[in-house]
């Protein structure tokens, strides 16, 4: 549930493609008779494919409804780097990128996560191709900024489902493969199909530059870019999108569950013929039913048009909601830190003079410490620590349990914090008192360091995030009882 362990929007997209799995994994009843290929498969690979277009296209849309200035500006990448939960060195040397080229990555996040996925869907197969390779170079270059765990491994296998196995048995080490040569000279249709993906190609350029403002400064020699459309045109043509968006989807579903019964017709054997339109009738029923419920969490990018779709459809959704087999998403909706990333800092004392800081495995800490690569761990007590210091302490309850249990000494809540004992400075006795600070961390500039060796990171001071407690302190009890922790 989202209030315990599963809080995070990866753990739900692990759940829904964990279920889907279930759906599209092979299942061998008949092993005798069993293939590696059933005539049913493509319709519930398809879904596998439709929850990448919910996850992208959802990404990209909650960007500008949150309205976040930093989005609408195209500077939210000149932020991001620093301001993630957990970066890697590579987001420091991406921050020193030019300001100009920070937000032309904006509008390429912008054409990857909401234009191109209108293309998983187009019956021209290049087109699919090239909207894989748009997603896994997103993703890879998420992969080398930040921790973001095997989220983005799970969003490059999803975008397999763009794929066929004509294409993967032409990469390496997949053995030579016969293809079949193409005809000279061309038929009409292939001509068809090349002049549309040249003018998908076209159109997809000549919006980039019409809504973005696109303009080369060859003075200056750098790309100039800003947002050309406003905040109601952009949620008028949402709300006009959202339920033909639905209805592509729909049309493509019947595609697929029209073929595959077309190619049970063609399977030779009663029995076997017979056998296979089960599979496909209750795989095709399956489908569809989470093609249905799954409307009602896409549409949340339009409650106008979240309310238009049956109330049958939303009943099935309230009957299976709580299970997390379809979800809603949206990532990076806001950019927090724009003033500096905020921090909280752990200090352990034996005298209540003399403070030292408690330097935890992956999260910024020590200036000198280059970033972590942890992916595809996620240390989720890090990342909490990420979420608390954007509130009071009162907003992590969590917290002071925390704390309660570092006083105390135990030792699988001090190896969450660090695993070798010669980094915690409290091993050998834990502290007497313990309190936290807020600070604010930035990236050091490529030109700046400290003395001696470089520095990563350059803070600044804020206030008190959590008061100098210890074992018995009625300020921790009162914590502790308050919210049943202790």
């Amino acid at each position: 549930h989202r209030g315990g362990v599963v809080a995070f929007p990866r753990d739900s997209l692990l759940l829904e493609a964990g279920f889907l799995a279930v759906l599209v994994a092979p299942l061998r009843l008949l092993k005798w008779r069993a293939t590696a290929w059933r005539p049913h498969d493509s319709v519930t690979f398809w879904l596998v494919r439709w929850l990448l277009f919910r996850l992208m296209f959802a990404s990209g849309v909650v960007k500008l409804t949150s309205r976040c200035p930093t989005w609408w500006g195209l500077t939210a990448l000149t932020y991001h780097y620093e301001t993630q939960c957990i970066p890697t060195p590579a987001a420091w040397y991406a921050h020193q990128l030019p300001v100009w080229f920070q937000k032309f990555s904006v509008v390429a996040t912008y054409v990857i996560e909401i234009a191109i996925p209108l293309l998983f869907f187009m019956p021209i197969r290049r087109l699919r191709i090239f909207s894989f390779y748009c997603q896994v170079l997103l993703q890879i270059l998420i992969i080398l900024t930040g921790n973001y765990n095997f989220f983005n491994a799970l969003t490059i296998v999803l975008a397999f489902s763009l794929l066929d196995e004509e294409h993967v048995g032409r990469w390496p080490g997949r053995g030579k493969r016969k293809h079949a040569s193409s005809a000279w000279p061309p038929t009409l249709l292939s001509i068809l199909s090349t002049l549309l993906e040249l003018a998908t190609y076209a159109l997809l350029l000549y919006w980039s530059i019409h809504y973005f403002s696109l303009e080369i400064d060859w003075e200056k020699k750098l790309l100039e870019s800003k947002v050309a459309f406003t905040y109601h045109e952009f949620t008028q043509w949402l709300r006009a999108v959202t339920l033909p968006l639905v209805g592509l989807g729909f049309l493509s579903l019947s595609w697929e569950i029209l073929s595959a019964m077309y190619r049970c017709a063609c399977i030779r054997g009663c029995f076997w013929k017979l056998w296979a339109t089960l599979q496909w009738a209750v795989f095709a029923t399956a489908t569809v039913g989470m093609f249905a419920i799954s409307l009602v969490p896409f549409t949340y990018i339009d409650y106008e048009s979240n309310g238009k779709l049956w109330p049958g459809i939303h009943q099935m959704f309230s009957a299976v909601e709580r299970f997390q087999v379809v979800n809603s998403y949206g990532l990076f909706r806001r950019m927090t830190g724009v003033g500096g990333r905020p921090e909280v800092v752990l200090e352990g004392s034996y005298d209540k003079q003399s403070w030292t800081e408690i330097e935890f495995m992956y999260k910024p800490g020590n200036l000198s410490t280059a970033p972590a690569v942890v992916a595809p761990h996620q240390p989720r007590l890090d990342w909490q620590m990420w979420f608390a210091a954007l509130a009071h302490h009162s907003s992590s309850p969590w917290f002071a349990s925390f704390v309660h249990r570092l006083l105390q000494g135990k030792e699988d809540v001090i190896r969450l914090v660090q695993v070798d004992e010669d980094r915690y400075p409290f091993s050998s006795q834990p502290p007497v008192y313990l309190r936290a600070q807020l600070y604010k961390y930035w990236f050091t500039h490529s030109a700046e360091s400290g003395a001696g060796a470089a520095r990563w990171w350059r803070r600044q001071h804020v206030q008190e995030f959590f008061p100098t407690v210890s074992l018995g302190d009625p300020t921790l009890d009162a914590l502790l009882n308050q919210h049943g922790l202790k």
